[in-house]
């Protein structure tokens, strides 16, 4: 599966999914460190991003596509509790989800994302509602929550870059080796 490709955002201006991705590779490489992924609403579309970029089996070891609740509690271990409580979107599923892939892959950060890309609501949450988490390092955990616009492939493209840009930030706070 290609990435899906750059667009041009007026509103947002800056690099993409693709260049996020290398840079973070980067950053990732320069730390001696690990990163995997737990997607839903992208459906492997962080995956397929992050392996574009030449040489990046350096840095990310593997992901988990967890587009139905069964995945996401069988293999993540997300409680099947908090799913039926709260929906699939929701920020402590995100977060279960990046502390499941970081343990199941082993990797240093575990990047997860849920929510809705449309065009339909999906557990009282309109299209573009989008919850990331990452894990990393000592039991460390930063979440955010994104309410996104566009349609179906370009509220999946913008989680991408928001997912890898969550991920950099919690990367720059570590020292390069």
């Amino acid at each position: 599966m290609a990435p899906v490709p750059e667009r041009p955002r007026p509103d947002q201006p800056g690099e993409g999914p693709r260049g996020a991705a290398a840079r973070l590779h980067r950053m990732l490489v320069e730390r001696g460190l690990t990163l995997a992924a737990a997607e839903s609403l992208t459906g492997g579309l962080i995956g397929a991003t992050i392996t574009a970029v030449p040489g990046v089996s350096a840095s990310y070891l593997g992901g988990v596509i967890s587009y139905d609740n069964q995945v996401k509690t069988g293999v993540l271990g997300v409680p099947a509790d908090l799913l039926e409580r709260c929906g699939a979107v929701h920020p402590e599923v995100a977060t279960a989800m990046a502390l499941g892939v970081r343990r199941l892959v082993p990797a240093t950060f575990g990047l997860a994302v849920t929510g809705v890309a449309g065009p339909d609501p999906q557990d009282g949450r309109p299209p573009g509602t989008v919850f990331a988490a990452v894990a990393g390092p000592g039991g460390s955990v930063r979440s955010a929550e994104f309410a996104l616009s566009g349609d179906r492939a370009l509220i999946r493209n913008d989680t991408v870059l928001h997912g890898l840009e969550l991920v950099a930030a919690m990367v720059a706070e570590i020292k390069p080796k």
